[in-house]
């Protein structure tokens, strides 16, 4: 243990010493904080049945609604998007290039590790159904886990290409170039849920989907601008609390920020103004603790697992379902498994789906140490390669949208 403990201080150190001066220690902090949690959200909430040797999606809030306010914690895209927006506007001010050749750059980032995970499990379903016998009903749920969190990396890319609007909008309204956002989601919700909204299209809540993620990140870009003090965040932070307490309170927005099967209404598919007021409080917060967390991360004990999971994100984010579906899938063939392909229906569940989370934890770094490579460029892949990785993704994607 003293070796291993050790060898941990000594890497720590290393990564320390090679960080630059310059470093937003508090951003990259945030970052691995909201990714983090995208994997513990979906592991706490991703339960399952077993109906005939196979697995089917089955969430715990169904059972157990007092739980819907863990998912105010676990619900950081708001944060995601904060530093997202922040972190862009200052890479877009380094660009050496032209603005169409940054966003392009950006792109690609995102773009590889989507591409390589749908790509990737194209070739497993032939293998796991006709090789290993693994259900058609497995299959369908595993490809509705892994194309779930990739509707994020849609909508992130989409916002990431806005960003010199987004840049030209903080430098003339400052933090205020958000508020026209905020608005128009509340419009939104007052047609889909006001006195007419049995008379609204049902594709109307589309609508939010853009300015109810890009709220956020403006809030990013402007903050990165200096255009957001302490004065500001403290508004931002207040002003959302009180948003959350009245939508909560009188207007009855559901408690839980994700889905919930049954339920008529859903928070974040798209965002409701719920969303943007969590997200508000939520950066309000971040802009406010960004000194004292800095210090903190001079630690390089501290330091290090940042770096390391800032370094792995969109591999955390693309790969994070197949890390449960490693376990799952196997343990389907013993039955009924407490935590694990049991039904989330008691509390003994949710007990056991916390002692399975290490696990969950540990194929996931088993994993990234294999996909970790695909968000490198591709530069020794040709062509035809890339072509037919692309061919495989569009399969896997239809595959799963079908199911």
């Amino acid at each position: 243990m003293r070796r291993l403990l050790a060898k941990l201080a000594r890497l720590g150190a290393r990564v320390d010493e090679r960080t630059p001066a310059h470093r937003d220690r508090a951003v990259d902090g945030l970052r691995a904080l909201a990714l983090l949690a995208v994997p513990t959200g979906h592991w706490l909430v991703g339960g399952f049945t077993l109906d005939g040797g196979g697995l089917h999606n089955a969430s715990p809030l169904a059972t157990f609604g007092a739980l819907a306010p863990a998912s105010w914690v676990l619900q950081m895209l708001g944060i995601f998007f904060l530093v997202g927006g922040y972190s862009s506007v200052l890479s877009y001010r380094r660009r050496k290039g032209s603005v169409r050749e940054w966003t392009a750059g950006r792109l690609r980032r995102l773009g590889r590790p989507v591409l390589g995970v749908t790509a990737v499990w194209a070739l497993l379903l032939p293998v796991l159904h006709y090789g290993l016998g693994v259900p058609g009903d497995t299959l369908h749920t595993a490809a509705t886990l892994v194309v779930q969190p990739l509707w994020f990396v849609g909508v992130y890319a989409v916002i990431t290409a806005l960003t010199p609007y987004c840049v030209r909008a903080s430098e003339r309204l400052g933090a205020r170039a958000a508020v026209p956002l905020i608005g128009a989601v509340a419009v939104v919700d007052l047609l889909r849920y006001g006195p007419f909204a049995d008379a609204m299209p049902s594709w109307l809540s589309l609508l939010n989907l853009l300015p109810g993620w890009m709220f956020a990140y403006q809030l990013g870009v402007s903050w990165a601008d200096r255009r957001i003090g302490r004065r500001g965040a403290w508004l931002l932070l207040a002003g959302g609390t009180a948003l959350f307490a009245v939508l909560l309170l009188a207007f009855h927005y559901p408690m839980s920020m994700v889905g919930v099967p049954g339920e008529a209404r859903t928070n974040s598919h798209p965002p409701s103004l719920l969303v943007l007021a969590l997200a508000a409080a939520q950066s309000g917060a971040a802009i406010l603790l960004r000194d004292r967390l800095a210090r903190l991360l001079r630690r390089p004990a501290l330091w290090a697992p940042v770096v390391i999971v800032n370094l792995s994100a969109m591999t955390i984010l693309c790969w994070h379902q197949t890390a449960m579906l490693a376990a799952a899938v196997p343990g389907s063939y013993f039955g009924e498994i407490p935590g694990l392909t049991a039904a989330p229906d008691t509390g003994g569940w949710v007990l056991a789906r916390l002692a399975w989370m290490p696990l969950f934890a540990g194929l996931l770094a088993a994993v990234a140490r294999f996909a970790r490579p695909l968000e490198s460029p591709w530069d020794r892949t040709g062509t035809a390669r890339r072509a037919a990785a692309a061919v495989l993704a569009a399969g896997f994607g239809y595959f799963a949208l079908a199911a």
